[in-house]
């Protein structure tokens, strides 16, 4: 099932005991998170089975950890992957222009891709809630 956010993302609704280590996951309807541990246990005599999440924000870097019924639903947002091309650098910004729908903006530069950012150079990147992050040279 698709549904659309207020939030300029999409994303789909899976039950907590499909998901998996490595996936991601839409914390509180604000926080995306890559899940790093998720442990379910088994349903007691008088209850339901639950699950353990641990995940990290992508955007700031925060560890969460919260219990749930492992029956209960979870948004997952559908993060797209773009290309664009570097216009222009400027300290740890990069001005991109998108290569499909011409959009120009800045992002910040990662450290690990700082000595490879070039103008002219194409990059792929995510746009998550309306933060624009660089993932690698393309």
């Amino acid at each position: 099932m698709l549904v659309s956010s207020k939030r300029l993302m999409d994303f789909k609704v899976a039950g907590i005991n499909e998901l998996r280590k490595g996936d991601t996951i839409l914390v509180d309807d604000q926080f995306i998170c890559k899940i790093t541990d998720l442990s379910l246990s088994a349903p007691g005599k008088h209850g339901h089975a639950k699950a353990r999440v641990e995940a990290v924000g992508i955007l700031d870097g925060k560890k969460r950890v919260f219990v749930m019924s492992a029956e209960d639903r979870a948004k997952i947002p559908i993060i797209e992957k773009r290309v664009a091309q570097v216009i222009s650098l400027d300290g740890n910004k990069a001005q991109l222009m998108d290569m499909e729908s011409y959009e120009v903006f800045d992002a910040d530069i990662p450290e690990e891709l700082k000595d490879k950012i070039k103008d002219g150079v194409q990059v792929t990147y995510s746009d998550l809630m309306g933060q624009k992050l660089i993932k690698s040279l393309k």
